[in-house]
């Protein structure tokens, strides 16, 4: 796990947005082409829309939350479907919670300690 790629992934509101949004695919997206289920991942498509951002800007957060692998993708045909990689988000919960929590006790942050 990668910890400076997920949070550079999550410096954006609309990559956090997305990540948001595929939590509850079935909430937040309307039915997708071929009439995939949502819980298999959620196509381009419909990310486009719902961001209402280029395709280029869309396809590049995308790209960039799976590299930190934040999510996965299923080619399917011509459909690729994205969902969240709920292993690494969990563990990177995890991890980095734990290091935050260590570094607010030491004061070893900027503007912390004396």
């Amino acid at each position: 796990m990668d910890v400076e790629a997920i949070l550079k992934a999550l410096a954006n509101p609309v990559r956090r947005d997305i990540l948001m949004w595929l939590k509850d695919p079935a909430t937040h997206f309307a039915p997708q082409p071929d009439g995939f289920p949502l819980d298999r991942g959620v196509c381009v498509s419909r990310i486009l829309e719902k961001a209402d951002l280029s395709q280029s800007t869309v396809s590049t957060y995308l790209a960039m939350l799976q590299r930190a692998g934040l999510l996965t993708s299923d080619r399917v045909g011509q459909w690729t479907l994205y969902r969240r990689n709920e292993a690494v988000i969990n563990e990177f919960m995890s991890t980095f919670g734990k290091q935050l929590c260590q570094m607010l006790k030491r004061g070893d942050y900027p503007g912390g300690g004396d």
